[in-house]
């Protein structure tokens, strides 16, 4: 839980981005990720160095090379002059220099770390305009501790709650709460491949992360199961750059060391290698368009012939899910209610060909001030049998926070969280 003298520093570091120029806010969190990136490759550098020390050996993985970089006259600047640790040193012109010229080339080419987060760095962009502004942000989040898993998570998901407006495709940020309900009703367990196609920021993936450690603490003792975590068990999609560089971010602060996440169209691109490949699907997709049957994927349009991305979402879970995999997501009260044959084709194939498990529905100002549409969470089972029985139908009234555009919270801030601070206290008592 961020204690009031972090969210502080954090707003310090908003307000800098505000006053020197930069108002969107997606590109605000955008630049913060670069920097935080750049802080964490030297801390992971700074471990291996004490590793190989503690081993007396070389360094076995060495993210930042000997020598100079080769940009630029005499022969460019060293690496070890771009390491966080170095540079937060520099005056201000320097720093810019460096960071504008040397490690933003160095960032977008060293894919070959075989990470998510430097796949995605391939187009990353440095946008801070003057000198005074680099050195600024970077004094204010070199005072920002990093060191605990959980405030790092914390301290990117406060930044992430400041992004006020949606998507030009119709993506916004699903509210913490929402996700975290959603998560704890499906219960992950270490042996689910997870699946969100419509990633964003990558908040449902997290917090199913966020959950199997405070549930399965024992998972981490198993090599197999650790790697399995690491490694395997989470993948997201999307066709936002933007959006998967912030979400590879956004796991790797929350100790997701590989996750599979990867640009594509879900829509719009075949699926083959991905159909009947995962156990649990976590999604809020994008449901306020409409596509043209010529760019949408066949094998999606096989199941339901529909141009509209809400069903064509429907029918995608079906595909992704393995037999017996589970899902939970969101969608607009038009695909419980709409009378069109293609609304009714997807019901029918939820309540007959698979199983139904339940419908939360929320209330209309949830995803308010983006929009104010009325949502249900849809949670089923497939089958390819069917299995529906009885339906379980939860109408939500209230989530805690006031259903105008303000979204204010009705109970004070310590009690929202206090749940999270509890679970994440008996984490740390049973590691």
């Amino acid at each position: 839980m961020l204690t009031g003298d972090l969210r502080s520093k954090i707003d310090a570091v908003w307000n800098a981005f505000w006053a020197g120029g930069i108002a969107n806010p997606l590109e605000v969190i955008e630049q913060i990720t670069y920097l935080l990136f750049m802080r964490g490759l030297d801390e992971a550098h700074t471990l291996e160095e004490r590793k190989a020390t503690r081993l007396g050996k070389p360094v076995e993985r060495r993210i930042f090379p000997e020598g100079k970089d080769g940009i630029g006259k005499n022969g460019g600047v060293a690496y070890e002059d771009m390491r966080w640790s170095r540079l937060k040193n520099q005056d201000p012109a320097t720093m810019f220099a460096t960071v504008s010229e040397h490690i933003f080339p160095f960032l977008r080419t060293m894919a070959d770390a075989d990470t998510a987060h430097a796949t995605h760095m391939k187009g990353a962009r440095f946008t801070i305009p003057t000198p005074t502004l680099l050195a600024k942000v970077v004094d204010l989040l070199a005072d920002i501790p990093m060191e605990d898993r959980d405030t790092k998570g914390d301290l990117y998901e406060y930044m992430l709650g400041k992004i006020a407006t949606a998507g030009q495709n119709g993506q916004f940020r699903t509210p913490r709460h929402i996700i975290a309900l959603m998560v704890e009703m499906m219960a992950p367990t270490p042996k689910d491949v997870i699946c969100d196609p419509a990633c964003g920021t990558c908040g449902f993936l997290v917090a199913a992360g966020e959950y199997l450690r405070v549930n399965h603490p024992k998972m981490f003792q198993v090599k197999e199961s650790r790697d399995h975590f690491h490694e395997e068990m989470f993948h997201g999609f999307d066709f936002d750059g933007t959006m998967l560089r912030i979400g590879s971010m956004n796991m790797t602060l929350h100790g997701v060391d590989n996750p599979d996440i990867r640009y594509k169209d879900s829509l719009a691109q075949e699926h083959a290698g991905d159909e009947d490949r995962y156990s649990l699907v976590l999604a809020n997709p994008p449901f306020a368009g409409s596509l043209d049957y010529e760019t949408t994927a066949k094998d999606l349009l096989a199941i339901v012939k529909t141009k509209k991305t809400e069903l064509l979402f429907m029918a995608l879970f079906l595909k992704l899910l393995k037999p017996g995999g589970r899902a939970a997501v969101i969608v607009p009260d038009g695909v419980l209610f709409g009378s069109s044959k293609a609304h009714k084709e997807i019901r029918r194939m939820l309540v007959e060909d698979h199983k139904l498990d339940g419908i939360v529905k929320l209330p209309s100002g949830v995803f308010r001030p983006y929009a104010g549409v009325s949502t249900a969470i849809v949670l089923f089972t497939k089958t390819n049998s069917g299995g529906t029985d009885q339906v379980w139908f939860y109408d939500c009234e209230a989530d805690g926070f006031s259903l105008d555009d303000k979204r204010n919270a009705l109970l004070p801030r310590e009690k929202i969280e206090r749940q999270a601070h509890r679970r994440r206290a008996c984490q740390k008592q049973s590691s």
